[in-house]
């Protein structure tokens, strides 16, 4: 028999296994059709030379097209760098406004932002970001939305003032979305302790970049993460705390997980590598000395934390199991632009409030994990597949993704031998459409070689990076695998 692909001659990982270089991966129609032993002969064939072959990437978190980024990434330069990245599966969201009712609407509108320019590079599906929940739209629009779009995941917030939600509209959130079998996401800061601070902070001109990071300190999260936990517990509904950044917020859902509560948490590579020391005038990271702004560049919320030791619980935490996924967040505006991070000059004073929240990282992300966790050997291969593609691919429904395996979509992601490329990160080296990368400089001793979607061949970092045309589809999805048992079986919540 002649395959589409054969993949031979790779170390296979998935999130439990380590397959030895003797398997030969045979793909057709774009789905895994059989792994052995035997040799296999293929249309196209590819020789990995004993490198590592991991599933394709499944973004979960990503930020494109959004009418508050005007100068961020859209779907087309989006889904290209997740590709060049090793990503084949991104899941962005379709945001409802502030008093739009309508939210068959929104979604429809971000299918027309999809495809815009002609479709997008990877798989992907969307989420729902809720700000203005009611009754109708909870029990009568909403559940057709599952049913026609298979959206099976919202995201919802405890701050900002164009999203967050009451503890009240909360937990009628989390009520709807058990009775639905649906993902709840939830962006976790105290509200009134921000704004509280950033007062202050007014008061006495303190507007630097350096002071977002102020105004957002640990003890927003950690109180926002035990309060969201409680509210979970009350409605006996799991949860995911997203881009978590505190040891303490992250104890707290420790502390639920061991108690058998279905508390799952995300963190981002912004909260492993870089600290608060990059939004300050003086950072030897900054590429011109003279750029006292420059530390916007690195403004997001949760903010990058003051000291090493708060990266150093998190990379505790990916090994103890506390943290379920490994996302991007990729949330991105230009800096050299007025409409980008330099929005926070205003008449050549910077005002970090009014500097866009977010970092580029949709393809840096999974590079970064493996260069800086497998090949140093700070997390197994195994845990590195399953923060950045398995539970991913259980946690939004994602039947036919996550593992290499028998039957599952052919999206794979092949890396180099060991030792063979080392070499610094520029922007320029990006497929983003972003300016700048907050990871300039860092060394990479290996990177994607080739990134397969659905058994074709879409990135060869080796000739020419890119090369798949816009087949990315979109993904009706299934509820989360992850969901478990239900505890309090005689609630009235039920």
């Amino acid at each position: 028999m002649i395959y589409d692909l054969v993949i031979y001659n790779g170390v296979v990982v998935t999130a439990s296994d380590i397959l030895p270089p003797s398997i030969y991966i045979g793909i057709n129609n774009g789905v895994i059709e059989t792994m052995t032993t035997q040799p296999l002969k293929g249309k196209k064939e590819i020789d990995c030379e004993g490198a590592y072959i991991t599933p394709g990437g499944i973004d979960s978190h990503v930020h494109l097209d959004q009418d508050n980024a005007p100068t961020g990434d859209d779907f087309d330069s989006g889904s290209k760098s997740a590709i060049a990245g090793g990503t084949t599966t991104i899941l962005p969201f379709a945001i409802q406004p502030k008093k739009e009712k309508n939210i068959t609407a929104v979604v429809q509108d971000y299918h027309k932002r999809a495809n815009k320019k002609g479709g997008s590079y990877c798989d992907y599906g969307f989420h729902l970001i809720i700000s203005e929940p009611n009754e109708e739209m909870l029990t009568e629009e909403f559940p057709e939305i599952i049913a026609q779009e298979g959206i099976t995941s919202v995201k919802v917030y405890t701050t900002y003032p164009r999203y967050k939600l009451t503890d009240n509209q909360l937990l009628n959130v989390l009520l709807a979305n058990r009775k639905l079998g649906v993902t709840t996401m939830i962006h976790a800061e105290n509200s009134d302790i921000i704004d509280f601070i950033n007062e202050q902070l007014q008061k006495k001109n303190l507007t630097d970049p350096f002071y977002h990071s102020i105004s957002r300190p640990l003890v927003a999260e950690e109180e926002a993460s035990y309060r969201v936990i409680a509210l979970a517990k009350l409605i006996d509904v799991p949860i995911l705390i997203v881009h978590m950044s505190s040891k303490t917020a992250m104890d707290h859902v420790r502390k639920a997980q061991t108690d058998n509560i279905p508390i799952y948490s995300e963190t981002c590579p912004q909260y492993l590598f870089l600290t608060a020391d990059y939004l300050k005038p003086s950072c030897i990271h900054h590429l011109d000395p003279h750029d006292h702004f420059e530390g916007a560049k690195y403004i997001c919320s949760p903010p990058l934390r003051q000291e090493q030791s708060e990266l150093d619980a998190i990379w505790d935490n990916i090994n103890n199991g506390t943290v379920t996924v490994f996302s991007s967040d990729h949330a991105p505006t230009t800096y050299d632009d007025p409409e980008g991070k330099k929005a926070g000059i205003i008449n050549g004073i910077p005002h970090y409030k009014s500097i866009p929240n977010g970092l580029p990282g949709i393809e840096t992300r999974i590079p970064l994990l493996f260069c800086f966790g497998v090949e140093t050997q700070r997390i197994s291969p195994q845990k590195f597949v399953e923060l950045t593609s398995t539970n991913a691919a259980k946690l939004y429904g994602l039947t036919n993704k996550g593992t290499i395996g028998v039957g599952f979509d052919g999206d794979i992601t092949i890396w180099y031998p060991k030792n063979r490329i080392n070499f610094k990160l520029t922007n320029a080296m990006l497929n983003h459409s972003i300016d700048y990368t907050p990871y300039e400089g860092m060394q990479f001793t290996n990177w994607p070689r080739y990134t397969i979607l659905r058994g074709e061949v879409v990135y060869d970092r080796d000739n020419s990076g890119v090369i798949g045309s816009k087949s990315g589809q979109y993904l009706k999805r299934h509820a989360s695998s992850l969901r478990g048992p239900l505890h309090d079986i005689n609630s009235i919540f039920k």
